[in-house]
């Protein structure tokens, strides 16, 4: 699979689930949705910023640096308020209200991304999208696999 469309996969996965969390009325769900949403867009952005970033950059136009420079600026807040976000009950209006704040971030994240970068990454062509894409596949593996386990580790105490 291509980096873009695993990544244009990922930004939907995540969307879809701003759309169930935004439905969802028991704390409980909420926070497990909560869960998921950080630990996919924790991979996501980590497969980015580890493999498509730099091969973006590599292209060595300005338009590419300064792309990338301001998707890093965007995962800087995004994690800003990942991190809030555990201390916050599913109950309080506050967390609706940083839901809506992170989902309205990703979505124009996502949406520039999907138009400005891809474009941009279209360059490399088509070999080096699917060697990328293999790359950062397994890597969302390793990243998943071992969120997986520092959560089973934390539930355990």
């Amino acid at each position: 699979m291509k980096a873009t469309s695993l990544l244009k996969k990922q930004h939907q996965e995540v969307k879809g689930l701003f759309r169930k969390i935004d439905k969802t009325e028991d704390a409980s769900g909420r926070q497990d949705l909560m869960t998921q949403i950080i630990e996919k867009l924790t991979v996501h952005s980590t497969i980015e910023e580890e493999i498509f970033y730099p091969a973006v950059r590599s292209l060595g136009s300005q338009k590419a640096e300064d792309t990338i420079l301001e998707a890093l600026e965007e995962h800087h807040v995004v994690k800003l308020v990942l991190e809030e976000l555990p201390e916050i009950d599913p109950e309080d209006e506050h967390f609706s209200a940083k839901m809506t704040v992170l989902s309205e971030l990703v979505e124009h994240h996502a949406d520039e991304e999907e138009d400005v970068m891809f474009t941009l990454a279209a360059k490399l062509g088509d070999g080096e999208l699917d060697t990328l894409g293999m790359r950062m596949a397994a890597r969302a593996e390793e990243l998943a696999a071992s969120l997986q386990e520092s959560g089973s580790r934390s539930v355990r105490g």
